[in-house]
């Protein structure tokens, strides 16, 4: 089945490249034309949906994700696949790495898109979280990824809190994320994308294989506190996103009440 799956799945990545490519240009032109914002993370996501259907993810939300406003949004990092899955869900503003803002192709649509980027260790953290904040005072969600680098999809990296004042500097609320990918009622070794790994080998990898299950559980907000309660803030969304992700990898959330949940499949 590989060698009909591979190819199939990869025209289709490729064709969604193009059809995303193809909407941004045109947004950028009437935006341009109109001399009026676009909501360019409304747009992403829909592009994001139409990816993981191409592609065949299998994306179950469970929880309330937010419906706009100022909110911070605090996810575990497993793989690049986490922003097209959690994107897919609901439009918001991303922070990322800024090695993949220099991606070919895929760093132009995800500059387009709205992301964020910041360089590791270049000590901006504070003009960062200063960015962070003026999205949110406009009413616009933004996701972060705390880790600071992907992990193996089994337990949570420890949280670096630096960017979590962003969210008292705009008056906001943060909201936990737990995402988890699973492949015949195991953790997925094929999602996580650490290391020396390359974006398309990895892609290569991904796609030959049947549909990965990407479980995406979103936590009660919580207040942002003071800045003198940063390391607790950060100590307390840790074991949030921890036990949220052991759950989804212990079956839990499937014999759990069904309401809130929303599936999200396409094609294997």
């Amino acid at each position: 089945m590989v060698w009909i799956r591979l190819p199939w799945r990869l025209a289709a990545f490729m064709l969604v490249l193009l059809t995303t490519s193809l909407a941004a240009v045109a947004i950028g032109i009437i935006s341009g034309v109109r001399q009026q914002p676009v909501d360019r993370p409304r747009w992403a996501s829909r592009c994001f949906r139409l990816m993981c259907h191409c592609l065949g993810w299998q994306i179950r939300v469970h929880g309330q994700p937010p419906s706009g406003g100022r909110v911070l949004m605090v996810a575990n990092h497993i793989s690049w696949v986490d922003i097209p899955a959690l994107g897919s869900v609901m439009p918001t503003r991303f922070l990322s790495k800024a090695e993949v803002g220099r991606w070919p192709l895929i760093g132009w649509l995800a500059r387009q898109g709205g992301t964020l980027f910041i360089n590791r260790g270049s000590g901006r953290s504070g003009g960062i979280r200063r960015e962070i904040a003026g999205v949110l005072q406009r009413a616009e969600p933004v996701m972060i990824f705390p880790e600071g680098t992907t992990s193996s999809g089994r337990s949570v990296l420890p949280i670096h809190g630096r960017l979590l004042g962003a969210a008292s500097d705009a008056n906001a609320l943060i909201q936990p994320v737990s995402i988890g990918y699973r492949r015949q009622g195991r953790p997925d070794d094929l999602a996580p994308f650490v290391g020396d790994d390359d974006f398309l080998g990895h892609l290569i990898r991904l796609l030959k294989q049947p549909p990965t299950h990407v479980e995406v559980l979103f936590h009660a907000p919580v207040a942002a506190g003071s800045a003198e309660s940063t390391k607790a803030l950060a100590s307390k969304l840790h074991q949030t996103l921890d036990s949220g992700l052991a759950a989804i990898h212990s079956g839990q959330l499937d014999t759990s009440p069904q309401s809130g949940i929303r599936t999200m499949a396409g094609p294997g």
